[in-house]
């Protein structure tokens, strides 16, 4: 048979070439449009956390934040917001991603910070991408299948814009959907929509998150076992983390059926809380309480309270992410770890900060990439060990209910399962 080297070779090369192209194309306009709205998201979250520094007595205002976020997302017809879950389940299903979630969670979340709601920014981050993304692919008149794609392009360059971790947010996108399914084919397109809001965001000034840790122990066979344990410490407490904020939203739905009297209820309880404790530490994303434990600095319950503060401020119906919390919680979980183990405390805190998060989002490949470009590559051996037993020994739990579970955990075997 005479080998048609036109078609065997050039054909498929020109339609390879043709759609990398397009794909750069798309890309780089996704990196953009996410790029620029995520950096002024970026500035303003900053402005209006000074702004409630400098004026403490914008916290008494919370209850009231409540109910204009509340409002917002009533006068636009959003009556049960999904956040998160709602761009997870686009991506896998096909779930109508409304343009307008954009403004909204923009929006809200400002408001959330602006008062001392606790929560995160980044999955305002990841709405706010996929929802442009979304508008994005419409604007080009993509079909379904790559409007997924572009979705997943606007997660990685919101996520990037934030955090200045162009290879974490790329692989996030892929990985945090269907646990043991990598998104491949969204690869390039994100990298493209990661590296373009990652230049973009750089000139305009905004700084790559980056941490120290002041003393790394050797990794002999005592460090490794204590490591070990730290990792599997870690995997309960993302269990506790998850349980918390699913039964809190719970509750607040089952007794609370009123969204506006939900939201008001919920900025009391934070308020109480913010006086029982006599402390503002739990308000808002708490980046200095982190930076402070991965110096070996943090108070014992200061996780517990983090994990009740976050529970009721996103369960009452404030918006912002969780991942950002679940740094919280795991740094100075792992820093209180650390110090009952014998293992050095801020290490420990830095291992915990990405194990709990890699409990709570089941992305164990994410979660080390994260931990090379935040802390540099240091001790990646201690890193891969206590991810990996905090992403094998939480379980099935997720922050996220749209997430699904598509190979099991113990063995090479096909569940597709939900997570709890």
């Amino acid at each position: 048979m005479r080998f048609d080297w036109r078609e065997r070779i050039l054909v498929p090369v020109r339609a390879n070439l043709a759609s990398f192209c397009r794909w750069l194309m798309v890309a780089a306009a996704v990196g953009l449009v996410v790029g620029a709205a995520g950096s002024t998201f970026y500035y303003l979250l900053h402005w209006v956390t000074d702004l409630r520094t400098k004026h403490g007595w914008l916290v008494w205002l919370l209850p009231f934040g409540g109910l204009l976020i509340v409002g917002c997302y009533r006068l636009s017809k959003v009556e049960t917001p999904k956040g998160t879950n709602l761009v997870l389940a686009a991506v896998r299903s096909g779930e109508p991603l409304p343009a307008r979630m954009a403004p909204l969670i923009f929006v809200s979340t400002v408001l959330t910070h602006l008062f001392g709601g606790s929560a995160g920014r980044e999955g305002a981050a990841l709405q706010l991408g996929g929802s442009l993304g979304t508008l994005v692919g419409r604007w080009l008149k993509l079909d379904d299948d790559c409007k997924k794609i572009v979705i997943m392009c606007g997660m990685s360059a919101g996520f990037t814009a934030l955090f200045g971790t162009p290879v974490a947010a790329t692989v996030f996108s892929m990985e945090v959907i269907s646990v043991g399914v990598m998104y491949y084919a969204a690869l390039v397109p994100c990298v493209v929509s990661a590296v373009v809001a990652y230049a973009l965001a750089g000139r305009l000034g905004i700084p790559p998150e980056a941490l120290s840790i002041q003393t790394v122990p050797a990794f002999a066979l005592s460090t490794a076992l204590r490591v070990l344990l730290l990792g599997v410490l870690c995997a309960g407490i993302s269990v506790v983390m998850c349980a918390a904020f699913h039964q809190a939203n719970r509750l607040f739905r089952q007794y609370l059926p009123n969204q506006y009297l939900r939201a008001f209820s919920g900025g009391v309880l934070v308020l109480l809380l913010m006086l029982v404790f006599q402390t503002r530490d739990y308000l808002g994303a708490g980046m200095p309480v982190i930076k402070a434990a991965i110096t070996g600095q943090a108070r014992p319950e200061a996780f517990l309270l983090k994990i009740l503060f976050t529970a009721i401020t996103l369960g009452a119906g404030f918006k912002g992410g969780e991942i950002v919390p679940s740094f919280f919680v795991g740094a100075t979980g792992g820093c209180l770890i650390g110090r009952m183990i014998g293992l050095e405390p801020g290490y420990a805190a830095a291992l915990g900060m990405l194990s709990v998060f890699c409990g709570v989002t089941n992305c164990p490949i994410t979660a080390l990439v994260l931990a090379f470009e935040i802390f540099g590559f240091v001790s990646p051996k201690g890193f891969l060990l206590a991810l990996a037993s905090s992403y094998m020994l939480s379980g099935y739990y997720s922050l996220y209910s749209a997430q699904k579970i598509m190979y099991s955990k113990m063995r090479p075997k096909y569940i597709n399962k939900p997570t709890h």
